[in-house]
C-alpha cells in the first residue's frame, strides 16, 4: 500500500523534540524522541522525519501517554495530551549533529 503524503503537512507533524535523561539515553542506541501530532499515524511520523532531517527510518513506536492532573490553588484541570514517537534511524544515521550541533 503506497501513500502518496503532501510536503506541506509533514513539516507540522513534528513538533518538537522531548530531551530528558532517558532520551538522551536513547540517543545513544540511534532512537530519537519527539512530540508529535496527536492524530499522526506512523507512516505519516516516519515520512515527516525522512523528509524534514534527510535520514533513514527503521522504526517507529508511538505512546500516547494519560493525561496528567494539575491543581493551581482551588482551580483544578489537566495539563494538555500529547503523543510522543520513539524513532530508530538505521545505522550510520547524523541526526544527533542536526538536532544538537554544537554538542
Amino acid at each position: 500500500m503506497v501513500t502518496e503524503f503532501k510536503t506541506r503537512d509533514l513539516a507540522d507533524v513534528i513538533r518538537r523534540p522531548i530531551v530528558t535523561e532517558k532520551a538522551t539515553i536513547q540517543m545513544e542506541l540511534n532512537q530519537f524522541t519527539f512530540d508529535v501530532d496527536p492524530r499522526a499515524d506512523k507512516p505519516t511520523i516516519k515520512a515527516a522525519i525522512e523528509l524534514l532531517f534527510e535520514v533513514k527510518v527503521r522504526s517507529v513506536n508511538t505512546q500516547n501517554p494519560p493525561r496528567r492532573k494539575r491543581r493551581v490553588g482551588r482551580f483544578s484541570g489537566y495539563k494538555p495530551s500529547y503523543k510522543k514517537a520513539i524513532v530508530t534511524l538505521e545505522d550510520g544515521e547524523p541526526l544527533r549533529k542536526i538536532l544538537f550541533p554544537e554538542v
